[in-house]
């Protein structure tokens, strides 16, 4: 099975949560604040910077009502301000908006595959006009939120491919996976795990690519007993098995060329290869590579 849902909530909360305090520090504004949006349609505020009051908290934002709704329901960013005096937007949270202070306000979507999944905010008491700073950073939290996020589910997605293959019989894997797809699962994680914050998440995924990496595996060489390469030296050994140049390796593993170049040398001294080719052929006898 993939991550519980509690841990996949737990990894986005705390996403959000970083997202909004580098925002607040980028924005130069005092007051952040977001949500998951639900289907949609709804969003109930649960993160917040820089508030006096608990007002705002698990306050219901609708698609379409206020501010925040009517960034749900055009999918773009949306400001006002005055909030007060706001001809654009509806005024339904005046109560919990103005109790709290809150007078120039930004709000930007957070997006996965097409879909608003979350809700951003930074905030004045001030009613002045949010300049360029207040836009860019909200603008750019956004778009690294959304990018993180976008990762989340598709580590999730991936490593219940992997778990499903990982986990099964021996007469049973090719039934589930043919060997280069389960070839291409291993390198993608091998490459995945590197844009993921969280320290824990990514030694998991490299617990499922090296559990992988010995899917359907025969005896390993006598005289390659004991050999040990880097975890990353394994990362461009397995993008270089998918037939990827020492560029691709890099770019699918976000290195340099060279440093792509030196992982690989050191992987084939160690190995006692002479080739990129023999390399991958003693890593995959060694089960570093399935």
């Amino acid at each position: 099975m993939g991550q519980p849902v509690a841990q996949a909530d737990l990894d986005a909360r705390g996403a959000l949560r970083a997202t909004l305090r580098s925002m607040q520090a980028g924005s130069g504004l005092p007051v952040a604040f977001g949500a998951f949006v639900e289907n949609g349609l709804t969003a109930v505020l649960s993160e917040f910077w820089g508030t006096r009051t608990k007002n705002l908290h698990n306050l219901e934002v609708r698609a379409g009502s206020g501010l925040g709704g009517r960034v749900i329901a055009e999918n773009r960013p949306a400001a006002v301000n005055d909030y007060r005096t706001a001809d654009t937007i509806t005024h339904e949270y005046d109560p919990w908006v103005l109790s709290e202070g809150l007078a120039s306000i930004a709000a930007a979507p957070v997006m996965v595959r097409d879909r608003v999944v979350g809700l951003i905010y930074v905030a004045t008491r001030d009613c002045n006009a949010l300049g360029d700073r207040s836009k860019s950073a909200i603008l750019g939290a956004g778009r690294r939120l959304s990018m993180e996020l976008t990762v989340q589910d598709e580590v999730r997605r991936r490593m219940r491919d992997a778990e499903t293959i990982a986990t099964a019989a021996p007469e049973h894997v090719h039934d589930i996976a043919g060997l280069e797809e389960i070839r291409s699962l291993h390198a993608e994680l091998r490459a995945v795990a590197q844009l993921i914050s969280d320290a824990g998440l990514s030694q998991r995924i490299c617990d499922v690519s090296n559990r992988l990496a010995h899917v359907g595996g025969g005896t390993v060489e006598a005289s390659l007993a004991g050999v040990r390469l880097s975890p990353r030296e394994v990362d461009v050994v397995a993008q270089i098995a998918l037939g990827c140049t020492n560029q691709e390796a890099a770019t699918r593993l976000s290195i340099k060329p060279e440093t792509a170049k030196a992982y690989l040398r050191g992987a084939m001294r160690k190995l006692g290869a002479h080739t990129r080719f023999e390399a991958v052929v003693r890593a995959r006898a060694l089960r570093i590579i399935p």
